[in-house]
């Protein structure tokens, strides 16, 4: 693939995810703003769009065994990899960092107000994104199988309550837009999850913890805005329902 200005960030990335950590330190979001211009997306972040796609196309010369793997998997395999890993971190990482938000800003939320800004919005984000991983696993997930089985099998789909794949896909991409947004804003608050002197070790860790659970975020809507989505609305125009 050639990187041109009008390339997708998303098909970028899709095409070797080494690419990922080059557009988030120029500012540039891979996950959610995905299916932005290189140009578009240089333009709003402030960028020059012919270093940027140099520094790309360096990165995207070596191999990222990776990206081919994801690349390579059925819906099936994708969605039960998105579930199995990404669904099962956050489910599990959700109530130790509930724990140490509250423990931190009963300790240091008077010399850091913003800490108290930072728990809520981690907790609004815990509630949304545990609903919005059930409606995959129990709606959208099912459904993009039985349009792969279909396809393997040629045969016709039935009906689905929610008419065409894209509508439900509609409502995730925009949950996962919200919930970028609400890191941002987490990662702004926390001045990027830098550790103020007078931390103590609780401090410490759950800025870490936040972070890392950021960085899986973004992996997670990755694999599903650039990767998983797309191919689902593909494969059902191929499909006679």
């Amino acid at each position: 693939m050639k990187i041109l200005p009008n390339s997708l960030v998303g098909e970028v990335v899709k095409l070797n995810f080494k690419t990922a950590s080059l557009f988030q330190k120029n500012s540039i979001d891979y996950c959610c703003g995905g299916n932005k211009l290189i140009s578009e997306a240089c333009k709003e972040a402030g960028v020059d769009t012919g270093q940027l796609i140099k520094q790309l196309e360096t990165v995207v010369a070596q191999k990222d065994p990776d990206s081919e793997y994801f690349n390579n998997l059925s819906l099936t395999e994708l969605s039960d990899y998105v579930v199995n890993r990404h669904h099962k971190y956050v489910h599990e990482s959700i109530p130790p960092l509930k724990k140490n938000l509250e423990k931190i800003c009963q300790v240091h939320g008077e010399h850091h107000p913003e800490l108290f800004a930072i728990k809520e919005l981690f907790f609004d984000s815990a509630g949304d994104l545990t609903m919005h991983m059930q409606k995959e696993e129990l709606m959208l997930f099912p459904f993009i199988k039985r349009l792969e089985l279909a396809r393997k099998n040629n045969t016709p789909l039935t009906g689905s309550p929610f008419g065409s794949v894209s509508n439900p896909i509609a409502t995730m991409l925009a949950d996962h837009q919200n919930e970028g947004d609400r890191f941002d804003q987490i990662s702004k608050l926390s001045d990027n999850y830098r550790i103020p002197e007078d931390a103590c070790t609780t401090y410490e860790v759950t800025l870490k913890q936040l972070m890392d659970f950021e960085n899986d975020l973004h992996r997670h809507i990755h694999l599903e805005n650039n990767i998983l989505f797309p191919k689902a609305i593909e494969l059902e125009k191929q499909i006679t329902i």
